[in-house]
């Protein structure tokens, strides 16, 4: 574990350095192809920093934040677009924005107590059933394969919205601009379009749409018209996706992509593609799922094809008793670090 820590820290520093020159050098050289050429060393690196990790809970999210998300945002940057464009003219901002997932708003309410309606309580009870289901993973052995799928489907969900709020808690306090939000309660979600749009790591979603569905869907529209380059992006912002998670699988997993999980963004890609024109269809003639039948049946179409597809890489590997192991390293670890202040 203190290796671990020591390996994590040099991984950051780096990072923080190669943001420096982004800031101080690569950001004086005008938008375009030069200004990319520039910054491709550090998105090289960046894709390179998480394979000196090997645990799962500090390489994951910073497989996650540089191969993903901060080079996607160093694109953007390259052609003056995004947020690092927008973000307020301070070396630290540009660095928190930067490798962090955040994105900060651009017209924020004045009031901050405006800012969210979600009660109070809910955070604190997400982070009781995160650590209720840690628990139950030591009784897997007598639960249903199903149940243990629920488990890891809700385990995925709130471990990842936990961490991302984690992040986004220093910056929001400590450097005092407010940020979009990262996840809208994807389990109240209607449709494909809803929960992958509108209520799914956004900060997937922010990032996606500069970068690949807005530039394919204006080139596609000149070929095909605008109806078809709506599809046309969607299908190529999934797959976009699925390439991406691929690479985070492998920094995961250190084993050979399968592309499982590639078709799973793909089928759903396919199936939201099919699902926005359909929708318009169904209200043309007035008719309407009620919202607690298309959510069950949204719900119980991740669940089978997570199944099926998005989770068997990383069960087949060990993944999953590599970070349910990590949890006890953890305990034992802040316990003898504990232990040794006291004494």
């Amino acid at each position: 574990m203190d290796g671990e820590i020591e390996r994590f820290i040099k991984v950051w520093l780096t990072t923080i350095s190669c943001l420096c020159y982004c800031y101080y050098i690569a950001s004086k050289i005008p938008k375009g192809l030069l200004k990319f050429l520039s910054v491709l060393p550090i998105l090289c690196i960046f894709i390179i920093l998480p394979f000196n990790l090997s645990s799962f809970h500090l390489g994951g999210p910073t497989t996650f934040f540089l191969v993903w998300l901060g080079t996607f945002k160093l694109i953007l940057f390259s052609f003056n677009q995004g947020p690092l464009v927008l973000s307020p003219p301070n070396i630290v901002h540009f660095i928190s924005i930067a490798c962090l997932p955040i994105n900060p708003k651009q017209n924020p309410p004045t009031n901050q107590n405006n800012t969210t309606n979600k009660p109070k309580w809910l955070l604190p009870l997400k982070v009781l059933i995160l650590a209720l289901i840690i628990s139950a993973y030591d009784y897997r052995e007598n639960l249903h394969p199903h149940f243990i799928l629920a488990l890891y489907c809700c385990h995925m969900y709130l471990g990842i919205e936990l961490v991302l709020a984690l992040c986004a808690a220093p910056v929001r306090t400590g450097l005092g601009f407010q940020i979009e939000p990262q996840f809208n309660e994807p389990y109240l979600s209607s449709s494909l379009q809803d929960f992958w749009g509108r209520r799914w790591n956004l900060m997937v979603t922010r990032i996606l749409r500069p970068t690949v569905y807005h530039p394919v869907q204006r080139i596609s529209t000149n070929i095909v018209g605008p109806s078809c380059a709506i599809s046309i992006a969607t299908l190529t912002t999934f797959l976009v996706s699925g390439l991406m998670h691929e690479l985070i699988y492998y920094c995961l997993a250190r084993a050979p992509p399968t592309w499982e999980v590639t078709c799973f963004f793909v089928l759903h890609g396919v199936c939201t593609a099919v699902e926005v024109p359909a929708k318009a269809v169904m209200l043309h003639h007035g008719w309407r799922l009620h919202r607690a039948v298309s959510g069950t049946l949204v719900a119980a179409f991740l669940a089978v094809t997570a199944r099926w597809l998005f989770f068997p890489q990383l069960l087949r590997n060990g993944v999953d008793r590599k970070a349910i192991g990590e949890y006890a390293i953890l305990v034992d670890f802040v316990k003898s670090k504990v232990l040794l202040h006291l004494f």
